[in-house]
């Protein structure tokens, strides 16, 4: 059944029986079901949130009683210290506990082209959410390290080996592949979804065995070659195929192919 770009999100939905009704429900209700949509959102960060946060509310209770009857000088010093050893144990908690939050809804996030407004995309929603707490929060000041990298693969990024990762930037991680001796440079953006004529559509981002994405580039939803040089500051569109050993630049750029063992 096709829909025209006005009505897609505004369609009764094809599917049948209950699964049906609540999709029709959704689109018919979008800003009630959208703000419904953030109260289980609400409380998987308030859980994450809770779990990061207690070894530190833990360190600072010692240190309120332990600091008790001490000098200014002392009491500054402890509460310094332990602040400053409750921030490393908040980052540390929380990038273990996203992913473990996420583990449940990992499996349900699949390639999709549809309505914004349909089951599908409940679960690439709450994927992403749970990304985008600890990219907004704490994930640039461990980027790029061993941490970052355990994250992403947590979350279901498949992540070669001798692979630098630069970059807090990333949406859609259990749909991305990136492939041994591959890197990724400083503030590139990684996402496997886009939005096109009233649809979204989650699909796959792949790049390849030692290629090279060039700082500040995007990449949606394309396969990059083995070898392949994106130039900083490009954008590969969605469903873009670059081929081993290319050159690619800019975002109207000319794909160049180049011998492996050429000058």
């Amino acid at each position: 059944m096709k829909h025209s770009v006005e009505t897609v999100n505004d369609q009764k939905s094809d599917k049948k029986g209950a699964v049906g009704v609540v999709e029709t429900v959704l689109r018919k209700f979008k800003n009630i079901a959208f703000i419904g949509a953030l109260f289980p959102v609400t409380i998987l960060y308030m859980v994450s949130l809770a779990a990061a946060l207690y070894p530190g509310s833990i360190i600072m209770t010692q240190i309120i009683e332990q600091s008790l009857g001490k000098s200014l000088l002392t009491k500054t010093f402890y509460f310094a210290f332990g602040g400053s050893l409750s921030i490393l144990c908040f980052i540390l908690v929380l990038v273990v506990i996203v992913p473990i939050v996420n583990a449940p809804i990992k499996p349900f996030v699949k390639a999709y082209r549809g309505a914004w407004f349909s089951l599908e995309s409940v679960p690439w929603f709450y994927h992403n959410a749970l990304i985008y707490l600890v990219r907004y929060t704490v994930l640039n000041l461990i980027t790029p390290s061993p941490i970052s990298i355990f994250f992403f693969k947590a979350m279901g990024m498949k992540i070669g080996k001798n692979v630098l990762l630069n970059t807090a930037n990333v949406s859609d991680a259990c749909l991305i592949e990136i492939e041994d001796y591959a890197t990724v440079g400083g503030s590139v953006y990684l996402m496997a979804h886009y939005g096109m004529k009233g649809y979204l559509i989650v699909d796959k981002l792949t790049i390849a065995k030692g290629a090279n994405i060039g700082l500040h580039s995007y990449v949606m939803a394309a396969e990059v070659g083995e070898f392949a040089t994106v130039l900083p500051n490009s954008v590969v569109l969605p469903k873009t195929k670059l081929p081993a050993h290319s050159r690619y630049g800019h975002v109207d750029a000319v794909i160049e192919v180049k011998e492996p063992n050429a000058g």
